[in-house]
This record gives C-alpha cells, structure tokens and sequence, in this order.
C-alpha cells in the first residue's frame, strides 16, 4: 500500500493530543462534581450513566477521526493501465501565396490544387489544432483553431493578389509557423497529463525561396521538436505565370523588364534545398504528383505519429481506495453524533 501525499499521516500524530484534552476533560468534570457534595450521594441523585457513554463517543470520535486523516493521505493499493487523455496534434500549414503559385503546370493552377488538397486533408482530421501562415514576401497568419470550417473559409477567400508584399520568404513563414504553436501552447497552459502534442508544419511552396534564412529556420523548428513536412509543386521544364486583372479576368503572362516571358520551374537545387529542410527536423519531402500536391503522404505519416503517441501515453497507475476508508470514517463519526451523553434506564434495586 502506498500513498499519494504520505506527509499528511504526520496529522494522526494530534489524535493523541485529542485523547488527553478528553481526558482531561474528563477529569475536571469529575472534580466539578466533587464540589458539589458526597460523590455516592450524588450518584443517587444523578438519573442515568454518562461515564460509560461518554468514553464510547471519544473513541468514535478518535477512531473516525483517524480514518479521516487516512482518506486525506490517499490510500493506494493496486495498480491499472490507462489510456492519457488524447489530444490531437498541432498542424500549422504554411502555404506560398506567391504570383508563381498561378502557374497552371498543376491543373487547375498550383494555388487551387493546392487550396482544393488542404480542404479535403481538413475534412478527415478530429481534434486536431489548426493554424495557417499564408506567405510570400511577407505573411499573414491565421490562430490555432479546432474549426476547420474557419480555416476553409480564410484559404478561400486569400489569393496571391491579397499578399501586402511579393517575392518567396520560406524562412520567414517557418518562424511565423513557430510563433504559432508557441503562442498556441502559451494559451492553452500545461496540460492534464504532462504530455506535450506532437507538432507538425506543412510547407507547401514551389520552392523559389528570394530572401530569408530558410536552413536556419528550421533548425528553430528542430529544436523546439517540431517536424516539417515539405512538399513541392511545380514541374522542371518551367511555367509561364499567368496574370490577371482586379475582376479576375485572364491578362495574359507575366514578362520581365525585358518583355521576355517570365516562368517557375521547381528545380532540382531547389529540390535538394527543400528535403534537406524537411529532414533537418526529422520530416519528410513530397513532390506533387500529377492530380494531387503530396497531402495524402502527409496524411499517412500523421496517422502513424497518432498510433505511436496512443502508445506512449499507455501508463500504469496506482489504484486509488480512499472510499474504502472514507465510508467507515463517516459512519463512525455518525455514530459518535447519535449516540447519546448518558443512558436512562431502570436502575435496579438493591436487595437487603
């Protein structure tokens, strides 16, 4: 038998100072009478008898008092295995919201696919938290949140025309990500089973990182034990970006200074820069296929990092039994409560 705070049986220590203050009691109640005449003369004046009765309470009242203290202490006998409390994991998905994103090497355009790819992930997850960083050369974040549906509605109606600033700034979106999931936790404060979630990021990009420390970012990431999840879209040989008016209607392509027609190509450099960023952190890299952007991959990685986290938090615990004590305790001090100060009866009469 254990206990779960044994420095409270240090209490039973003051049942033995709650005796002598009975006893003593006692004693000056005795002493009381005394004065008042013949103690045998006043034992047949008094109806009743109350010493019997009154040592009767006091040894409830120390006996139920000592279970008390016992219950406080929380017993412990046996053991069981249980299951932690789950919690899901964090997900924070960065997604490149540059113009080279309109590229069309992914049907409908790499932006859509991609939109179209992370709303169906969205819709198979429960109880997972989710946050978003939509990125190019500045990013725009949106908080950790189990309501899927909001998220659905902020990757709908963001575009690559919404960002303040162009270019590719994976660095920077890897440490929005970051910023996330520490805010994320800050809120929620420690959890009831001392077990942190696994965190993920999703970095879906075409790869053309134009400033910021992207290798240096995800060593952040890393430390903080955090995995990321690349997965890069695009085709090799290049592809024209298209452009578009504020209604929305097709203009054309994008040119440079020069008039010559601007393309994005997912490179073999940008490539082997990409899965060296994914396995820095212990994650992976993804190419998109033809018809999907590599989600399904993803999907099944998390999967398997839920199966292994159920598994972790199998733990074996002491059975509590401070009802065991607790019940005598009560009915005990009951009795102390009911019983009462002297007995009335028929005294017998002495014979000659």
């Amino acid at each position: 038998m254990s206990f779960r705070d044994s420095d409270l049986l240090w209490l039973l220590l003051t049942l033995p100072v709650v005796a002598g203050l009975a006893f003593l009691a006692a004693r000056l109640r005795r002493r009381a009478t005394q004065r008042l005449g013949d103690e045998q003369t006043l034992k047949g004046l008094v109806v009743g008898r109350a010493a019997p009765w009154r040592a009767t309470r006091a040894v409830l009242l120390l006996a139920g008092l000592a279970l008390l203290v016992i219950t406080l202490a929380g017993p412990r006998y046996g053991s069981r295995t249980r299951v932690l409390r789950k919690r899901g994991i964090d997900v924070v998905v960065a997604l490149d919201f540059s113009k080279s994103m309109l590229a069309r090497d992914v049907r409908p355009d790499r932006i859509r696919r991609a939109k179209a790819e992370l709303t169906r992930f969205l819709e198979e997850l429960g109880g997972d938290r989710v946050g978003v960083v939509a990125f190019a050369g500045e990013t725009i974040e949106f908080p950790m949140t189990t309501d899927y549906a909001a998220v659905e509605l902020f990757l709908r109606d963001m575009g690559p025309y919404d960002m303040p600033v162009g270019g590719t700034a994976i660095g920077r979106a890897l440490i929005a990500a970051k910023r996330l999931l520490d805010r994320s936790n800050q809120q929620q404060g420690p959890a009831d089973d001392s077990v942190q979630p696994a965190r993920v990021v999703i970095l879906i990009t075409d790869g053309e990182d134009h400033e910021g420390d992207p290798e240096a970012a995800a060593q952040e990431l890393a430390d903080e034990g955090v995995k990321l999840y690349v997965v890069g879209i695009g085709s090799r040989s290049g592809e024209p970006i298209p452009t578009y008016s504020p209604d929305g209607t097709w203009t054309g392509y994008m040119r440079d200074q020069n008039g010559e027609l601007v393309t994005s190509a997912l490179t073999a450099e940008n490539e082997t820069r990409l899965r060296a960023l994914a396995e820095s952190t212990g994650g992976k890299y993804f190419r998109a296929r033809r018809g999907s952007v590599g989600i399904d991959q993803i999907r099944r990685e998390m999967r398997h990092m839920r199966q292994a986290e159920r598994r972790a938090r199998r733990v074996t615990v002491d059975e509590e039994r401070y009802a065991l004590v607790l019940l005598p305790a009560f009915l005990l001090l009951v009795l102390e409560g009911l019983l009462p100060t002297a007995f009335i009866g028929r005294r017998r009469r002495r014979r000659a």
